[in-house]
């Protein structure tokens, strides 16, 4: 079967379950370590985003669904976390929680529209989804509109742990980070994600088997969404802003880059490619200003034409092949 742009690889390139459990004790030793070689902010920025990677991945790359949209999961997420624990007071564990409710929330309210339609149209229908939510951000009067949310505590952890502490936070976002990463991981190796790779390369043939294909898009749609709106409003507190930015539908172009540059389809593809245009954006915009985007684009089309799998899916093939 021709595979599309939009397509994960195939199984050849999914790592072994041995493998996989290896690298992720490589990925706990390294997240131990990091924030004592690296700046703790700079890390934690990489987080949120490679989770966010992550959960769209689970939508794009195991089920198939393009959306240009999650960025008002990502967005609406924040804004949520940062009203409740800025002027309600709640608290970091508790924001972030309804932030995921709220994102899970919209995630079934647009899935629930936007499954009806497949290919472009569905990518559309979520971009005019996603447009909405950015209206809401700008206009409503709890949001701040262009100046957006700022200064939200971080609060205590359960009341104990003082998130002020950029290290005790690094290691709360990494918990999180943890936490969402495994959830995604058990999701896709489960009989669940079987059934969404069948529909994702034959969708025809799942239907004739007797899924409920509709169904199976929709939970993917909602975990996804809710996945992202966790890690948006774990951005939120460890920035203390949530803005326009964060609904913005380049918000949306930006996990798709970092999906497809990592690697479509694999486990640890989003979090390179999320790692990777975080460090690219931190580190030469302050060299190169607003060029920063024009060397993206230009790595993104290299990796496309040349690495069609993404890093980590032409390394995992190339490994296959040896």
């Amino acid at each position: 079967m021709n595979m599309s742009p939009t397509q994960a690889p195939n199984r050849s390139t999914t790592p072994s379950p041995q493998r996989t459990v290896w690298l992720f004790f490589a990925l706990l030793a390294a997240g131990g370590v990091a924030p004592f070689v690296f700046y703790p902010t700079l890390l934690m920025q990489i987080l949120c985003f490679a989770l966010f990677a992550c959960a769209f991945n689970l939508l794009l790359g195991f089920a198939g669904l393009l959306s240009f949209g999650h960025a008002a999961f990502f967005g609406g997420a924040a804004y949520v976390c940062a009203y409740l624990c800025q002027s309600q007071g709640w608290s970091p564990e508790l924001g972030i929680l309804a932030g995921t409710l709220v994102a899970g929330v919209l995630g079934a309210a647009f899935g629930a529209l936007a499954i009806r339609r497949s290919g472009i149209y569905f990518a559309m229908i979520t971009l005019a989804l996603a447009q909405l939510v950015y209206f809401v951000a700008l206009q409503a009067p709890f949001t701040g509109g262009e100046d957006g949310l700022q200064g939200i505590p971080r609060g205590q952890l359960f009341g104990l742990l003082d998130l002020t502490d950029n290290l005790t936070m690094y290691f709360f976002v990494f918990g999180v980070f943890l936490l969402g990463f495994t959830l995604i991981h058990r999701v896709i190796h489960s009989p669940f994600g079987q059934v969404l790779k069948a529909i994702r390369e034959n969708e025809a043939r799942a239907i004739s088997l007797g899924y409920n294909v509709d169904r199976y898009k929709l939970v993917a749609f909602i975990l996804s969404a809710a996945l992202a709106g966790t890690a948006g409003a774990t951005k939120a507190l460890v920035f203390q802003l949530a803005s326009l930015t964060d609904v913005h539908w380049h918000m949306s172009g930006e996990v798709v880059l970092m999906t497809l540059l990592g690697g479509l389809g694999t486990v640890f593809g989003p979090v390179v490619g999320g790692a990777t245009v975080v460090l690219l954006q931190t580190q030469l915009a302050d060299k190169v200003g607003s060029w920063v985007t024009v060397i993206i684009g230009v790595i993104f089309v290299v990796c496309v034409m040349v690495f069609r799998r993404g890093v980590v899916g032409e390394l995992l093939a190339l490994r296959k092949r040896s």
